[in-house]
């Protein structure tokens, strides 16, 4: 990791208003449901940190940009994606006099139009062999990505996995990829995961609070699994997230922390000392004795969790709901009105299996029409005078709404085409499944 700027830390209130409705009566709630991704071995994570900490001890004690070490670091890295059946590709790049290397895995398929990808920089400093700062960011990114190949996992997104050069010299690697980066290539980055220290030897548990769909999905699985977070603030700008968030890519991630001391409150919150949360950081004592292996197990499987549940279609996490509470009164044989909930904080396009909560009280539903309208206008019939004499229309209704974008103003559209009733909607909501 290297070290620049401070970060501001955000209330968790603003970050849930973020992904809320900004209409009055809309509001937005996730009940996230665990996503079927596989347990992560600890043993095959810390293999890899054994043959990493081997090309450091082969290499002049290091695998730093511009030594042999780092070369070494990639061709290893290489080789077991490109058994494994990924699409590599080595971009080189110069800094500081010397040829830098990243490495980009691709998993083929998924929609190209939605990437999600998850990525590490594989470099150390020069004083030490990285172990921890950062191959266990690599060493798990690498095993999250040999264990999409075992599982044959065909996700609704396509998949991408990065290893950076030079990030310890200031994230030259990955501010690299992102210039080579044609705009019209960003705009496919449906988010960005980064891992970056994981292992600390006196963990905490961090996680990044930028974008606020990819920050819930690492707070619900911890949560699950009854392990407290805390916002991470010692490592915004400096890690290769910020060079993906500076174009504007959502980006979210992982940190056990570095040189900080950890806090009183934090030692009765996560177990450890009121030391620092990794004493090797940057020291050549940061080798495969310097990982807590709790930690490295946890985060490995947070990363399976949150590959395996933001590459399904869309960036919400299972549950979200958007939902309008708000009355709004049906006039009788009237005009058309309509209730709206304004859907934020998506990326990409709604599912094919949106679910439609409509709840109308009415004295007869053969007289209505109701309609879900799109953002872009785009019109999904639900029900057209159908129904006879009941009264009330209850019912959630599946919509294909996979051609629409899914951020933005979709609106519940009810008409009374007949006299003599009357009612109004009571409830509107859409569930992100």
């Amino acid at each position: 990791m290297n070290i620049s700027v401070p970060r501001r830390v955000t209330a968790v209130a603003a970050l849930a208003a973020l992904a809320l409705g900004g209409l009055t009566g809309t509001t937005a709630s996730a009940n996230p449901a665990a996503a079927a991704a596989p347990d992560i071995p600890l043993a095959n994570v810390k293999q890899h940190l054994t043959d990493l900490q081997s090309i450091a001890t082969a290499n002049g004690g290091n695998r730093a940009h511009g030594r042999t070490g780092y070369k070494a670091s990639i061709d290893f890295v290489k080789a077991k994606l490109d058994a494994a059946g990924y699409t590599t590709t080595v971009q080189t790049f110069t800094s500081g006099g010397s040829t830098g290397y990243n490495l980009i895995a691709d998993w083929p398929g998924g929609d190209p139009n939605q990437v999600l990808m998850a990525g590490s920089h594989l470099d150390s400093v020069t004083s030490g062999p990285g172990i921890n700062d950062n191959g266990s960011g690599s060493a798990a990114v690498l095993e999250t990505a040999l264990a999409v190949a075992r599982a044959g996992y065909q996700p609704s997104k396509h998949l991408r996995f990065g290893w950076w050069g030079a990030e310890e010299l200031g994230l030259v690697g990955s501010k690299y990829y992102v210039a080579q980066l044609p705009s019209t290539e960003r705009a496919k980055l449906s988010g960005y995961l980064n891992f970056d220290m994981i292992g600390s030897p006196n963990p905490g548990y961090f996680v990044y609070d930028d974008d606020p769909t990819i920050e819930t999905t690492f707070k619900n699985y911890f949560a699950g699994i009854g392990v407290p977070t805390e916002i991470e603030t010692e490592g915004d700008g400096r890690s290769d997230h910020a060079s993906f968030k500076n174009v504007g890519i959502p980006v979210g991630g992982l940190f056990t922390g570095a040189s900080r001391v950890k806090s009183s409150a934090q030692v009765q919150k996560w177990g450890g000392t009121a030391t620092a949360f990794d004493r090797c950081y940057h020291s050549s004592c940061d080798t495969t004795s310097n990982i807590n292996d709790t930690a490295l197990d946890r985060n490995s499987d947070a990363i399976a969790h949150a590959i395996w549940t933001l590459s399904a279609g869309t960036t919400t996490p299972p549950g979200t709901v958007f939902e309008n509470t708000a009355d709004v009164s049906v006039p009788d044989n009237g005009a058309a009105v309509t209730s709206t909930v304004n859907v934020t904080g998506v990326t990409g396009n709604a599912p094919s299996n949106l679910a439609v909560g409509v709840d109308i009280v009415h004295t007869y539903r053969g007289d209505l029409v109701v309609d879900l309208v799109a953002p872009d206008g785009s019109v999904y019939s639900l029900s057209n005078r159908s129904g006879g004499s009941a009264d009330n229309i209850v019912q959630t209704f599946t919509v294909n709404a996979s051609s629409e974008v899914a951020n933005g103003a979709w609106k519940l559209r009810v008409q009374d085409k007949a006299s003599a009733d009357t009612g109004y909607i009571n409830n509107f909501k859409l569930t992100f499944p």
